[in-house]
C-alpha cells in the first residue's frame, strides 16, 4: 500500500504549474484531431498500443526468453523512461500503462534493463575498440595482518526452518517464511546474528526445463531454493562465532514484478520479510526459546544487538530498507511488521546490490562488494550505498566498496551457477566474445574464487562492523591491502565516511579554476555542455526518471600537454589538522595507461605544498559493465607539515597534470583527510519522509492545485531535494527542500489547468531524495491526472 491521499498540513511549497496541454494534440483545424499522433502501424515489431480504461497500454513482446533477473525491465521512449512494465508469466511479454501524452510521443522505442539493450541483438563477434589493460596482480597488494577468509576454531550445525506464511502490502499471494540456519557448536554465551536475503531470481524448476517466475509453484515443480546458495559464507561465519541465517523470498520475487505499485521495486517487501523474521529470532532469543526450531534450540542463542543484515542484489535493497525502517519505522499502511524492533544492526555487507530508490542508511556502516563483471546489474549502481550517503547522515559510518576483477552477478549464489545449482542457471554476462569478461577470459574468476571473495568480504564486514576488528577495516576503505585468502583474485577498495574529513564534496558552489578543469553535473540530458561526459561510469548511475538530477556534481580535468594545475577550492576552508593524509577518489577512462599528476594544497595564507605524485591506469574494460570506478589515491600530509602550511585552513586542493595519453581526462569524484581507525558510527533516528499517490479529474476550466501524497513521521529536522518530472518534456525540475521540526507532511503541490479538449492526461512523477537529516522511505510519488473528456 501506499501513503493515503489525504492531503496534510503544508509546512513547505515546491510549486509546478501545468498548463491545459493542448500542444500535445493537433490542433483544431487538423484533420486528425482526437487520433493518436503515432499510429499502431509506426511502431517497430514487437510494440502494441491499446486504449485502456485511464490512458493506454503499452506492450512489448520478445521472441527470446527475458530472464528473471534483478535489473528492471525498462521502456524508454525519446531518450527518457516512460517506465517499468509488468511481466507476463512467460517472460515475453511486458506491459506498461502510460497516459494519452506519452502515447503520443513513442519515438524512438526501446527496451532495456540497468543500460543495456534488450530489444536489439548485439553481434558478440564485434571486438571492442580498445584492448584491455592487463589486471592488476594480486600479489602486488600487501597482506593485510588478519585475513578474515580465515575459518574459525567452531564446528558447525545446519538445519532449516519453514513458518507460517505472511501476508504482504501490496502483494496478493502470501510469501513463505522459511530460513536455512548454520550456526557454531562449542560456543559460550550469546552469539552474534547473521541474516542473508538472495536477490530476484526465478522462483520453480522443473527438471533441466527453463526455470519459471510464478508462486506457488505448479504441481510438479519445486521451489528454487536460492537461500541455500550463501553455504560458504554462513559456514565460514559460522566458525568463527556468528549464528547466521539465509531466508527465501520466492513470493516477492514472483510477484514484484507485476508493473504496479510499489515502485521500488519490492524494497519494502523485503524490509518487512527480514524484520519478520528479526523479530521472530528476538523473540527466540527471549521468552520464546522453547517454542523456536529445533534447529534454532541447538544454536546458541542469538545477541540481537549484535546483528549484520547481508543481502545480495534486489535483496541488497532489501536489507538497506530494513535497516532505515529498524530505526526509522515506516508508515503502517505499507509495512508488513507490525511488532516492536527487539535488535540492532551493526552493519550491511550488500552484494552485487540494487538501489533504485538511492535512499541508502547512512548511519549503518557497510560494504558493497561491486563485481566487474556484472551482467544483470551492469551499472554497478550500488557504488551509491556510498556517494549518496555524503552528507546526509553524521558521517561516522564506514561505507567502503570492494571492486571484484572478473566476478559476475549471480555465481556469489551457488543456486544460481551452472554445476552447482539444482535447477538450470547460467553466467549472467551476456556476450562470449568479450575480451574481458567472456566466461573462458583469463580475467573472470571461476565460481569458486568468485565464492571465496565473496565469503570472505562478508566476513570483513562482520569482523569491522559487529566484532569492531579495527586490523580488518584496511580491506574495506581504500588503504591498498589484500586478503591472501582470496589470491589469486584482484579486489581493491574505496570509501567514504569513518575517519574522513570533507575537504572536497563537489558542489554547485565548489569553485574549480583553470583552463584544463571544470564543474560537471553527472547526470544530464544528451548533449548538455555541462555534463561529465562519463556514462560508463558506477558514481554517475541515474535517478531514474530524474534528469537532470541537480545537486551532483564531480570534477573533470582534460589535458594536452602536462604542467597546468586545475585548482579546486571548497566553499570554505578546511581544517585538516587530525589528518594523516589526503584521499581522493579518481575515476582514469579505459585507454589511458599510465596517467600521472601531481596533488598539491594551499592554505588560507596562500602557502602551497606539493603532496606527492601518482600514475593510474584505468581498469580492465568489459562491453557490458560500467567499469569507470573511482581508484582511491592517498596522499601523506607529511610535506605539507614540513612547508609549515596551516593545516586548519586548507583553502584549495590542486590537480597539476604530468603525463598520460593525448587528451588525458581524470574525473575526481570527492577529495577527504584521512586518518586510521573506526570511529563508532552513533546511528540516530531522523524525521522520515515517504511518497505516495493521488489521481485527480482534469476538469473542464479553471486551475486547481493538488497535492502530492507526502507523510513524515519522527522527530527532528532535515532537507530533501524534491524533482517534479515533466510528463511531456521528460524533464525535472528540483527544489531544496527543508523539512521542519514536528511537521508531518511537506507541500508537493501541482496546479493543473482544465479545458474540454480530449487526449491530455498525464501522469506526473514526483521523487525525492536526502540531502541531510532525513531518511527517506519511499522515494517515488504520482500525480495522475485523468482526461474527462470524450
Amino acid at each position: 500500500m501506499r501513503v493515503g491521499r489525504a492531503v496534510m498540513t503544508a509546512a513547505v511549497t515546491l510549486t509546478v504549474t501545468i498548463g491545459g496541454g493542448g500542444a500535445a494534440w493537433a490542433s483544431p483545424g487538423d484533420p486528425h484531431r482526437g487520433t493518436l499522433a503515432v499510429a499502431q502501424s509506426s511502431l517497430p515489431d514487437g510494440w502494441t498500443l491499446t486504449k485502456a480504461a485511464s490512458g493506454f497500454e503499452l506492450t512489448w513482446h520478445s521472441e527470446q526468453l527475458v530472464r528473471t533477473g534483478d535489473a528492471a525491465v525498462e521502456f524508454h521512449a525519446g531518450g527518457r523512461l516512460l517506465g517499468r512494465p509488468g511481466a507476463a508469466p512467460d517472460q515475453r511479454g511486458f506491459h506498461l500503462a502510460i497516459d494519452d501524452v506519452t502515447a503520443q510521443n513513442l519515438t524512438d522505442l526501446q527496451v532495456r534493463a540497468s543500460g543495456r539493450r534488450l530489444d536489439v541483438a548485439v553481434d558478440p563477434t564485434i571486438p571492442r575498440t580498445a584492448t584491455a589493460p592487463p589486471t592488476l596482480a594480486a600479489a602486488q597488494l600487501p597482506p593485510n595482518a588478519v585475513d578474515p577468509g580465515v575459518p574459525g576454531p567452531y564446528s558447525t550445525l545446519s538445519g532449516e526452518y519453514t513458518l507460517p506464511d505472511v501476508t504482504l502490502p501490496g502483494f496478493a499471494v502470501p510469501v513463505e517464511m522459511r530460513g536455512y540456519v548454520v550456526a557454531p557448536q562449542g560456543t559460550s554465551g550469546q552469539r552474534p546474528l547473521v541474516l542473508i536475503l538472495h536477490g530476484r531470481h526465478p522462483t520453480c524448476y522443473q527438471g533441466t526445463a527453463e526455470p519459471t517466475t510464478v508462486w506457488p509453484c505448479p504441481s510438479g515443480w519445486n521451489a528454487l531454493p536460492s537461500h541455500r546458495g550463501y553455504e560458504r559464507i554462513q559456514q565460514l561465519l559460522a566458525s568463527q562465532g556468528y549464528v547466521t541465517v539465509s531466508i527465501s523470498a520466492n513470493g516477492i520475487n514472483a510477484q514484484d514484478g507485476a508493473g504496479l505499485p510499489p515502485q521500488d521495486a519490492g524494497a519494502q517487501a523485503r524490509s518487512s520479510l527480514v524484520r519478520l523474521h528479526l523479530g521472530r529470532w528476538a523473540n527466540w532469543a527471549g521468552t520464546g526459546r522453547p517454542t523456536a526450531p529445533d534447529v534454532v534450540r541447538n544454536a546458541p542463542v542469538p545477541n540481537m544487538s549484535n546483528v549484520l543484515l547481508v543481502g545480495h542484489s534486489r535483496g541488497g535493497e532489501g536489507v538497506s530498507r530494513a535497516a532505515v525502517d529498524s530505526v526509522n519505522r515506516p508508515p503502517a499502511a505499507q509495512d508488513g511488521y507490525p511488532g516492536t524492533v527487539g535488535w540492532q544492526i551493526r552493519g550491511l555487507a550488500l552484494i552485487a546490490p540494487s538501489i533504485y530508490s538511492h535512499n541508502p542508511a547512512p548511519d549503518v556502516p557497510s560494504v558493497t562488494i561491486l563485481p566487474s563483471c556484472d551482467g544483470d546489474l551492469s551499472d554497478l549502481e550500488g557504488e551509491l550505498y556510498l556517494d549518496a550517503t555524503r552528507g546526509v547522515g553524521r558521517g561516522f559510518a564506514l561505507h567502503g566498496a570492494a571492486y571484484v576483477l572478473g566476478a559476475n552477478h549471480n555465481y556469489f549464489n551457488t543456486e544460481w551457477t551452472p554445476g552447482l545449482s539444482a535447477a538450470k542457471s547460467w553466467d549472467d554476462y551476456p556476450s562470449p566474445h568479450d575480451p574481458v569478461c567472456r566466461s573462458a577470459s583469463p580475467t573472470r574468476l571461476t565460481p569458486v574464487q568468485q565464492q571465496n571473495v565473496g565469503a570472505t568480504y562478508v566476513a570483513a564486514a562482520a569482523a569491522t562492523f559487529v566484532a569492531a576488528n579495527d586490523q580488518v577495516r584496511p580491506l574495506l576503505d581504500g588503504s591498498g591491502f589484500r586478503a591472501p585468502s582470496t589470491d589469486p583474485a584482484t579486489v581493491v577498495s574505496h570509501a567514504v565516511g569513518g575517519n574522513r574529513t570533507g575537504l572536497i564534496v563537489p558542489t554547485a558552489s565548489t569553485v574549480v579554476s583553470g583552463a584544463n578543469g571544470r564543474l560537471c553535473e553527472q547526470v544530464v540530458p544528451a548533449g548538455s555542455s555541462t555534463g561529465c561526459e562519463n556514462p560508463k561510469s558506477p558514481h554517475f548511475a541515474p535517478f531514474d526518471p530524474v534528469s537532470p538530477e541537480a545537486g551532483r556534481h564531480a570534477v573533470l580535468v582534460t589535458w594536452a600537454t602536462p604542467g597546468a594545475p586545475v585548482s579546486i577550492r571548497p566553499p570554505a576552508p578546511v581544517s585538516l589538522s587530525s589528518a594523516q593524509s589526503v584521499a581522493m577518489r579518481v575515476v582514469v577512462p579505459p585507454g589511458s595507461p599510465g596517467t600521472q599528476f601531481d596533488v598539491a594544497i594551499t592554505d588560507s595564507a596562500g602557502r602551497r605544498a606539493t603532496l606527492g605524485t601518482t600514475t593510474l591506469d584505468p581498469w580492465p574494460a568489459p562491453t557490458q559493465t560500467s567499469s569507470d570506478w573511482g581508484h582511491e589515491v592517498r596522499m601523506p600530509l607529511t610535506n605539507a607539515s614540513a612547508a609549515g602550511l596551516n593545516l586548519s585552513q586548507v583553502a584549495t586542493l590542486e590537480v597539476v597534470p604530468r603525463a598520460g595519453e593525448t587528451w588525458a581526462r581524470i574525473w575526481l569524484i570527492d577529495a577527504w583527510g584521512w586518518r586510521s581507525g573506526t570511529p563508532a558510527p552513533q546511528p540516530v533516528s531522523r524525521p522520515r519522509l515517504d511518497l505516495g499517490e493521488r489521481t485527480v479529474q482534469e476538469g473542464n476550466s479553471g486551475t486547481v492545485t493538488y497535492q502530492v501524497p507526502t507523510q513524515v513521521s519522527g522527530s527532528g529536522t532535515g532537507q530533501v531535494r524534491v524533482f517534479v518530472v515533466d510528463p511531456v518534456t521528460g524533464l525535472a525540475t528540483a527544489s531544496v527542500v527543508t523539512v521542519p521540526s514536528g511537521s508531518t507532511s511537506i507541500s508537493v503541490p501541482i496546479a493543473v489547468t482544465g479545458n474540454t479538449q480530449p487526449g491530455d492526461g498525464r501522469r506526473y512523477v514526483v521523487a525525492v531524495k536526502a540531502v541531510q537529516g532525513v531518511a527517506v522511505g519511499d522515494a517515488y510519488g504520482q500525480l495522475t491526472v485523468q482526461d474527462d473528456d470524450a
